[in-house]
């Protein structure tokens, strides 16, 4: 079949910015964009503790400013942008317990309001929004186990309804949201990782399951390109085919085609150049960009590459200005951020690789 055309950057015209760095150092923190505006809310500490820190950057004044402290401390959050208010679900304490508590801030007016809570304590939960509501997916309940709840909320009536749950219980799974789907791939149930990939019909509120991702692989990144998704790297787990191997970081890379429903022979998609996991990955100038993680090295990984779907060929682009692995990763039009993370330790790094405009 012929590839078809589109429009695919160049290496050269994918550059990367350096903003101030965060007054605070932290690790699984929750960024959200809003209109220039970067948004970085709790994460863990140096001393591993939930922050209740809350921080803003103007973009092009690239200067930072505090906020009002979230009324609750909190690492590993979801987050919305609601117009002028966001929206935080979830989480963990300080005493790692999984939180219920929902908050929202309104930022014409500066300040913090308790919402009505999401039900069940969960941490790991996934969140999109869809025409003002949100819909909030899966975490990791107080037993530790895997939950499969959907709930959706309408911040007009401060209240969250049930949703039918999803097929497979997980957490700190990928969600993207595709005309009226919401689409889960991967995530955790404890120490494994899943390989289900669901769908949920926001119109005939109904579950439907693809073809699962075909390995299995913890600390996996997966990317949602024009007419595919990609599973990346990760630790490979022993399995029952190489029971007594160790854990081992892979450059896999599989590729669902959303036209012909499976996954494409891994003979058909070339291999990311290096080994990677825990890293940010997104799709950014018509190419599927994988940043950082943890390799083979002793210390993070500084290398970027990018998949070109016309050339059918991953390309090394300039190296990440700061090596890091668990970084917190936002994806808009033109910019992937990479916040904080990990490089000794926390890290108070914000850069973004950008997509530079044509003229």
């Amino acid at each position: 079949m012929p590839v078809p055309m589109m429009a695919v950057s160049s290496v050269k015209s994918l550059y990367w910015e350096v903003f101030p760095p965060m007054p605070t150092r932290r690790v699984y923190c929750t960024p959200v964009y809003q209109d220039g505006l970067l948004y970085v809310l709790g994460g863990c500490s140096e001393t591993g503790l939930p922050l209740d820190t809350a921080e803003v950057l103007d973009i092009v004044t690239q200067t930072w400013s505090p906020l009002p402290p979230v009324p609750t401390a909190r690492a590993g959050a979801a987050v919305v942008s609601l117009g002028k208010r966001l929206l935080v679900i979830g989480g963990m304490d300080a005493e790692q317990r999984p939180l219920a508590s929902v908050e929202i801030y309104n930022s014409d007016e500066g300040k913090w309001e308790k919402k009505a809570g999401v039900g069940q304590p969960s941490m790991g939960i996934t969140a999109v929004e869809k025409e003002g509501e949100v819909y909030a997916l899966g975490g990791m309940g107080c037993d530790t186990s895997p939950q499969a709840l959907v709930r959706v909320y309408d911040p007009g009536r401060d209240q969250w309804q049930p949703l039918p749950s999803m097929p497979t219980p997980r957490y700190g799974a990928s969600s993207f949201l595709r005309g009226n789907k919401i689409y889960v791939l991967g995530g955790r149930q404890g120490k494994l990782p899943v390989t289900a990939f669901e769908g949920f019909d926001l119109e005939v509120k109904s579950w439907t399951r693809f073809p699962s991702i075909p390995s299995r692989r913890a600390f996996a990144s997966c990317v949602m390109a024009d007419k595919t998704f990609f599973s990346l790297g990760g630790l490979q787990q022993p399995g029952p085919h190489n029971f007594y191997s160790r854990p081992h970081f892979v450059s896999t890379v599989e590729v669902y085609d959303t036209e012909l429903g499976i996954w494409n022979k891994p003979t058909r998609t070339p291999r990311m150049r290096e080994k990677r996991a825990d890293f940010v990955a997104g799709f950014l100038g018509g190419r599927v960009i994988a940043v950082g993680g943890l390799g083979n090295q002793p210390s993070p990984l500084a290398s970027v590459e990018s998949y070109n779907p016309v050339k059918r060929r991953w390309e090394y682009l300039a190296p990440m200005p700061t090596p890091r692995c668990s970084c917190a990763g936002l994806l808009t039009e033109r910019l992937l951020f990479l916040i904080g993370g990990v490089a000794q330790g926390p890290s108070d790094a914000v850069e973004a690789l950008c997509v530079q405009e044509s003229i």
